[in-house]
């Protein structure tokens, strides 16, 4: 399998992981090591910046994960900015997952913050992975600004609901020259399997994982599928037709006869 290159960065794993809703730090810890993930998510907000040794951080100590804050809770592109500029500060990365949704309850992107946001970090240094719609439109502008990647969701954060937006996805993934990652409401390992298989570089999971009965088993799970989500692209995936084609034709067989 092809390695993924986001910025100055190469990736084995095509399965980033959030760090959120599990029971605990260390059920966290032991199913972002059994998903052999090299990227996770971690929230600003969720670590004490006062404390040299935060729980969730401890956890997360191993040579090859890489820590990529969040921006969640930002209302606006201001907020975000700095938001970012703390996250580089106590990380000591400057990579960043941009988020930016205003909406309590449906956790919905801001558009227009989001390529605000990213349009001035870009100028700042970050390498920004914004998180937003499955806009076509709105990726190609992120792309222009200066975005490292783009990660549209693929249906609400946390409802598990799998790939609703797959024709605005397939189209994303077509025109986009920057890796997209597919992000938020994956719910299962074959949305995930499906998710490569339309040619996704990559998919961030986090509740399907974090609430399942074995978060550990499900990590492996999705390390698997998403492993041969992009295996079959690779492969190159058969064309479907509208009519039967037999495997074995007996045709010439049957004629001698």
């Amino acid at each position: 399998m092809s390695l993924l290159k986001i910025a100055n960065k190469e990736f084995n794993s095509r399965l980033f992981l959030g760090t959120g809703k599990f029971g605990s730090a260390k059920q966290m810890e032991e199913a972002v090591l059994s998903s052999e993930t090299e990227l996770v998510t971690v929230a600003l907000k969720r670590i004490d910046l006062e404390t040299e040794t935060d729980a969730l951080l401890a956890h997360l100590q191993h040579p090859r994960i890489n820590l990529l804050p969040n921006t969640s809770g930002a209302r606006n592109a201001k907020e975000a900015v700095f938001a970012a500029q703390l996250a580089r500060e106590a990380l000591e990365t400057n990579w960043l997952k941009l988020e930016i949704h205003p909406d309590p309850k449906y956790l919905m992107p801001d558009a227009i913050e989001t390529l605000k946001a990213t349009e001035e970090l870009a100028k700042l240094g970050f390498i920004i992975l914004p998180y937003i719609h499955a806009d076509p439109v709105l990726c190609k502008r992120l792309e222009d600004a200066g975005a490292a990647a783009v990660m549209p969701l693929g249906s609400p954060i946390g409802s598990n609901k799998g790939l609703k937006t797959i024709d605005f996805l397939q189209i994303i993934i077509e025109q986009s020259k920057v890796p997209v990652v597919i992000d938020a409401g994956i719910g299962s390992p074959s949305d995930a399997c499906w998710a490569m298989e339309l040619g996704a570089d990559a998919v961030l999971v986090n509740t399907a994982i974090a609430v399942a009965g074995n978060p550990i088993l499900m990590a492996i799970a999705f390390k698997i599928a998403v492993e041969a989500g992009r295996m079959a692209f690779e492969a190159k995936l058969a064309g479907q037709q509208h009519h039967a084609t037999a495997s074995s034709p007996l045709t010439s067989f049957l004629h001698e006869l």
